[in-house]
């Protein structure tokens, strides 16, 4: 997967929205406010910090330490660094609508009603 495709992906979810707080350098997926994914898209390799539940986190780490680590410069329990080149793409696109979903699941009961997420 390309920097295109992940942001493609990204925005593919409902109410999702790309923003720019760190700088034009480092897009930030956003759903409800909060964030669910963060990618500077012109790195290379292209990397994404992604939200993941914490015994995922651990599980995902052992099984792919050349392509998920803990969250640099995040919450280390509940976000990986994940190196999008080194993971086959099916496991990209589930890990970033994990994330999406557990963003989501923290949302007010109207809100995730609203995006048909309940």
């Amino acid at each position: 997967m390309r920097a295109a495709g992940l942001r493609a992906l990204c925005l593919s979810f409902p109410a999702a929205g790309e923003e720019f707080p760190f700088g034009p350098e480092t897009s930030v997926f956003k759903v409800g406010g909060k964030m669910f994914a963060l990618a500077a898209l012109e790195a290379r390799p292209l990397t994404v910090n992604l939200k993941c539940d914490p015994e995922d986190a651990l599980r995902l780490r052992a099984a792919h330490p050349e392509a998920v680590v803990p969250g640099w410069h995040m919450n280390k329990r509940h976000w990986n660094t994940v190196t999008v080149s080194a993971l086959p793409e099916r496991l990209v696109r589930e890990l970033v609508e994990d994330s999406y979903d557990l963003v989501v699941a923290g949302l007010p009961r109207a809100e995730r009603l609203r995006l048909d997420r309940p």
